[in-house]
């Protein structure tokens, strides 16, 4: 990816876990960054940064606010990452699921046809959205049935198709990425990844009972590294095709219960593991395995960071912040 000063980026979703990375490796190749903050925001993951990004107030739901900020800053760039993005969230609050990922993505879209800019928007879809996967049509293409099991996926198939359809509409540059699981540091800690690794510092540091408290451990997740995830979402508004879909995953699976083994291999605590049923989702997707032929082909994108050092530094983030 070639060094480009002043080019105008636009991050929604700044503050969150992909935001910020995504924001570092955007100022590393000289992008002007800007990024829509609400007022309660947490800004722990961009503090480090914040002295050199250019952020505003600002809330999907709110679309005059949008309108106004994309009509100053005039980015050429947009990443749409902001989302209510825990599945677990989403069957406790469907409605506000609903409002967020798909009233906040139609307002955003609004905002940019009204200021009649035409932007390149990456939006952050999801390997959600494919829910219920027969063996049969493993490891999962771009073109399988979508069939989503959860309130969190059925909002993320509604934007993805939104992008869809603007596109088809207004002739806008949207580019759909459905990002299989990612983690790394900053991971929040509602997230399986994060949450065990944060269980297991707290053991060490003695604050609490040598127990981890886990939900289904047999389930299969595509898990990429944070920071070659917005690697791929950067090449994918440089390379990608108006209006086309893309897979971005590791194209392996590992069980959650090998997860959690690889982070207790990095410990020296002796535990306990204890099923908890309140962590246990109505439906859950056995196995989630991405086939990405289709980016690495266009971009050159590939994963470069093993899944075992993102376990080590996930573990390691939290044991700096517990």
């Amino acid at each position: 990816m070639s060094n480009i000063s002043k080019e105008r980026a636009l991050i929604t979703g700044i503050t969150g876990f992909a935001g910020s990375h995504l924001a570092e490796l955007l100022l590393s190749y000289g992008y002007k960054v800007s990024g829509i903050v609400r007022a309660r925001s947490k800004t722990d993951n961009i503090d480090h940064i914040r002295h050199k990004l250019h952020l505003e107030d600002a809330d999907l739901l709110d679309s005059h606010s949008l309108y106004s900020i994309i009509g100053k800053i005039k980015p050429n760039y947009i990443f749409h990452l902001a989302a209510q993005s825990f599945v677990q969230s989403s069957w406790a609050s469907p409605a506000n699921t609903m409002e967020i990922n798909i009233v906040g993505s139609v307002n955003l879209f609004e905002a940019v046809k009204r200021v009649g800019l035409n932007p390149v928007i990456q939006i952050a879809c999801s390997s959600e959205e494919y829910g219920l996967v027969y063996p049969s049509e493993l490891p999962v293409k771009e073109d399988n049935p979508l069939r989503p099991q959860s309130p969190y996926a059925v909002s993320k198939v509604a934007m993805d198709y939104l992008g869809y359809q603007y596109f088809q509409s207004y002739k806008m540059i949207i580019i759909r990425t459905r990002g299989f699981n990612h983690t790394g540091p900053r991971r929040g800690e509602v997230f399986v990844t994060s949450n065990f690794a944060r269980q297991i510092a707290m053991i060490e540091k003695g604050k609490v009972e040598p127990v981890i408290h886990v939900g289904d451990l047999t389930t299969e997740r595509d898990w990429t590294d944070v920071r070659d995830m917005v690697k791929g979402y950067l090449l994918a508004v440089q390379k990608g095709k108006s209006g086309e879909v893309y897979n971005i995953c590791s194209e392996k699976a590992i069980k959650v219960g090998d997860m959690l083994n690889m982070l207790l291999s990095y410990s020296r605590k002796k535990v306990k593991i204890r099923r908890d049923i309140s962590r246990l989702r109505p439906s859950d997707v056995p196995i989630l395995l991405g086939n990405c032929s289709k980016f690495k082909k266009l971009t050159g994108w590939k994963p470069e960071i093993p899944f075992a050092q993102t376990m080590k530094d996930l573990l390691n983030y939290w044991r700096g912040r517990v």
